[in-house]
């Protein structure tokens, strides 16, 4: 399963490695690149649970299980029955049972869908996997915007103004001149009426810095003329450089990396929440694809207790006509017809529903959604394996998803943390700026002429200081995320825990569906030879048909038992791989 930059997904394709983290200093960057490694490690490896790497010795098929509780019974049990295990394990080592499991279904008008089938329409078409899809898109571009912010910024203004002005009153002032004729004279300053116009141009470029500070380079021009009496006509050009950086708060590549880091980090947890997403619904598919199969199995066993029901009947009415059974045992047998045809409709409704359950999950429900049956052909190999635990255990502690997304979040609440200590620094700001002017000329054209000469020029230096009284705004901010990840690192003790507890119920699960297996095959071996001994007696007059359907009875139960315990040995297993993070297999179930 891949899950890329538009998350294209694959069925054979291991994930790709997630986008590397922007590091700065030396504790972030050990920190971050261990957990990369670990993550790189994880993701770039086949997204299956290999049961076979877990297992302390090779695994035991059915029927070899079956031979060793057969001979552990006869060491207890002197009298054991034999049984024909070749002729009752038909089904299982049958290849010709590969093409179905119910003999009655006319498969040529079904549908038969594998394992790998589902897996591709569910990761096609389920809507769950649709919608998570969007997630990583938007987290990609949240990324993309945060590294946007250093980007050069190219910058042209113009202006031009024309004002007609009317003559003004102007302030009496006195002089103060070298000229003794005019020195501590009275004058009176008043505007005339005049018309102006002046034309206003600068373009540049303003350079972010990742340190916090910002370059500006730029080139303004200035135009300015007088129509009427002192007319004038004068252009003044410039360049300019100013630099302005901040000294505490602010200042530093980790500072104002910080949140392309946080983005980085919020988009690997989102594509790690996407895939376990998928797998989720995979292993909901894969569930269901058993419970269907047991529904099936279900199904089987019904039709075959009705239609041995039917030919008990048949055999009653035969043996009524010629005089060696009592008419009662009609009665009995049309009795045990009826129950076994309630039966036999409450398993094909839950067919129905299997049906519908796994269609929900393929976003395949139309209007005759019963239309088109579907039967599963991918059989269970029914293998037992002797897990080695601990490995198991660490391995699911090493790569589980929700862990790996854990330790993300808490490494991009490091870098917030980081980041707001900064914050409750002073603002401390140095700024400089110089301009080489060129002399005032009565055209444009000359007026860039020296500007280069330095002939003229102007420059300042300053010092901004700016700190709140209290800080508490800061502070409070700060305390607020330090306690989010201490909040967040209980929280992971909580996963570890639930990891723990999820890989140890699951495969106590396995281990109590096999021994489910291993007993309900006995008891179907057992309660069939039961019944044909009943059957046998019956015939004979010793037994009534009432006991001959209980021994059915118990032979159909026995049978269910055993369809349920094979699907549910499948789920559990498929609960196994979902616990260590994984999926059981790509294509179908095979363990070998």
């Amino acid at each position: 399963m891949t899950f890329n930059a538009p998350l294209t997904l694959h069925l054979t394709k291991p994930i790709a490695t997630l986008i590397a983290i922007i590091v700065c200093t030396h504790s972030f960057a050990e920190e971050t690149t261990t957990l990369q490694g670990r993550m790189t490690k994880r993701l770039a490896t086949d997204e299956q649970l290999k049961l076979d790497d877990y297992a302390t010795q090779p695994p035991t098929s059915l029927k070899q299980a079956v031979d060793g509780y057969q001979e552990r019974q006869k060491k207890t049990d002197p009298k054991a029955i034999v049984i024909d295990l070749q002729k009752a394990l038909k089904s299982y080592e049958d290849p010709a049972a590969e093409k179905g499991i119910v003999p009655g279904v006319n498969v040529s008008a079904s549908q038969q869908v594998s394992i790998e089938d589902i897996r591709m329409q569910a990761l096609s078409n389920n809507l769950a996997i649709q919608v998570a899809k969007i997630d990583p898109l938007i987290a990609a571009a949240s990324t993309r915007e945060e590294e946007a912010k250093f980007d050069n910024i190219v910058f042209a203004y113009a202006k031009y103004g024309r004002y007609d002005t009317p003559k003004v009153s102007g302030d009496k002032v006195e002089f103060t001149s070298d000229n003794p004729a005019l020195n501590n004279e009275l004058v009176k300053l008043s505007t005339i009426e005049q018309e102006k116009r002046s034309l206003g141009l600068e373009a540049g470029i303003k350079i972010p810095l990742r340190t916090g500070g910002t370059v500006t380079l730029s080139s303004p021009l200035e135009g300015k003329e007088s129509i009427g009496k002192f007319a004038t006509e004068e252009y003044r050009s410039a360049l300019r450089f100013s630099f302005s950086q901040p000294l505490l708060r602010d200042a530093g590549k980790q500072v104002n990396e910080a949140s392309i880091r946080i983005a980085t980090f919020e988009q690997q947890s989102t594509n790690i929440n996407t895939r376990l997403q998928a797998i989720r619904i995979i292993a909901m598919v894969d569930k269901a694809y058993w419970s269907l199969y047991e529904a099936w199995g279900e199904l089987d066993v019904r039709k075959q207790q009705y239609e041995y029901a039917q030919q008990n009947l048949a055999m009653v009415k035969r043996r009524v006509e010629e005089g060696l059974t009592a008419a009662v045992e009609v009665n009995r047998a049309q009795i045990g017809v009826a129950d076994r045809m309630e039966a036999l409709i409450v398993a094909e409704t839950n067919l129905k529903l299997a049906q519908r359950q796994l269609r929900f999950f393929l976003n395949d429900i139309g209007d005759s959604p019963d239309a088109n049956v579907l039967v599963p052909v991918s059989q269970p190999n029914l293998l037992k394996y002797d897990f080695d635990r601990q490995k198991l255990l660490n391995d699911a502690m090493a790569g589980r998803l929700e862990l790996l997304a854990q330790e993300i979040k808490l490494a991009a609440d490091m870098t917030n943390i980081e980041y707001l200590e900064n914050q409750t620094l002073p603002m401390f700001t140095l700024d400089y700026q110089y301009g080489a002017l060129s002399n005032t000329a009565d055209n444009i054209g000359n007026s860039y002429q020296n500007v280069w000469s330095q002939q003229f020029n102007d420059w300042s230096i300053g010092l901004k200081f700016e700190m709140p009284f209290t800080n508490e705004a800061r502070k409070a901010r700060l305390e607020r995320a330090v306690q989010q990840r201490n909040q967040r690192l209980a929280t992971r003790g909580l996963q570890q825990l639930t990891v723990k507890k999820e890989i140890y119920d699951a495969l106590d699960q396995v281990d109590q569906h096999w021994q489910r297996i291993l007993a309900a095959r006995q008891q179907v071996l057992i309660a069939g030879v039961n019944y044909d001994a009943e059957l046998k007696q019956f015939n004979e007059g010793l037994r009534t048909m009432t006991e001959v359907l209980e021994t059915l009875t118990r032979l159909g139960e026995a049978q269910i038992k055993e369809v349920r315990a094979i699907s549910d040995y499948q789920i559990s297993l498929v609960d196994t791989a979902y616990a260590t993070g994984t999926l059981l297999g790509y294509s179908k179930l095979n363990f070998q």
